[in-house]
């Protein structure tokens, strides 16, 4: 992808993307320019995926996904311009939970701060064994800004998010895969391989499908049991009439794999 100054975009296979935070020299910081080339990649995934069935975000290097927001681009900036560069932050961060398709977050190191943030807001979380998270913003006499007082506690529970944001503490991946945060921790050399096997898995699965069970389970999260199961129906009804409805079931009784279209 053109136009892009600290990320990398790959696409190793049909209808797979992986996104690459390319800063390893300061731990993957997240300047105001990697904030904007995120919402360039994920802001038309909303909307329009195009061929793209699944995306791995991840990093390059082997110390940090992200050790989150650059504080020395941030030194001396007026309020103003904090804020003006927090919304860019913001709209990036929401760009990845706004994807109609899964996001997997592939965590290779240190996420701390907005880099946990961000891996919060992808749907998986694979983990290297190695890998730390954090919420130190409390400690800079700040508070999370990009989901994580959203996103965490719908993972781990109440009681242990506030715990893990009010004290800013550090915590393993080993930890975090306990308190539910994490999908899975690997050993480092399986990271990937691990998460890409999941994406092929996703992608050869039938995308219309996917991209509705996505919206389903989202909106579960605020909603009651009658209007949540009333959402999924509607979700369920916009696949009956797709050609990828007709090739599964052709696909199933004339034993062979199907070929879904995404359409």
């Amino acid at each position: 992808m053109d136009g892009l100054k600290h990320l990398l975009v790959e696409r190793p296979e049909p209808g797979l993307m992986v996104v690459r935070f390319n800063r390893p020299e300061v731990h993957n910081a997240l300047n105001t320019a990697t904030s904007e080339d995120l919402y360039k990649v994920f802001g038309k995934l909303a909307f329009y995926p195009g061929d793209v069935r699944c995306v791995i975000l991840t990093a390059t290097g082997e110390k940090a996904f992200s050790a989150g927001g650059d504080l020395k681009e941030r030194q001396g900036m007026t309020d103003e311009q904090w804020r003006a560069q927090h919304a860019i932050i913001e709209e990036a961060a929401y760009s990845v939970i706004n994807s109609s398709v899964p996001v997997i977050a592939a965590v290779n190191g240190v996420a701390f701060g907005g880099g946990c943030e961000l891996a919060l807001c992808c749907d998986f979380i694979y983990a290297a064994r190695h890998a730390r998270f954090a919420l130190p913003e409390v400690t800079r006499g700040i508070m999370p800004g990009a989901g994580a007082t959203q996103n965490l506690p719908r993972a781990v529970g109440i009681r242990r998010a506030k715990q893990i944001i009010m004290s800013g503490l550090p915590f393993s991946a080993e930890e975090a895969h306990e308190w539910g945060m994490v999908n899975e921790v690997c050993d480092a050399a399986d990271l990937m391989p691990k998460v890409m096997s999941l994406a092929k898995t996703i992608c050869d699965n039938a995308p219309i499908s996917v991209r509705q069970i996505k919206k389903a389970v989202n909106a579960s999260m605020n909603m009651d049991l009658q209007s949540g199961l009333a959402f999924e129906i509607q979700c369920y009804e916009r696949m009956i009439s797709t050609e990828d409805r007709h090739e599964g079931v052709r696909a199933f009784n004339e034993k062979r794999k199907p070929q879904f279209r995404g359409r």
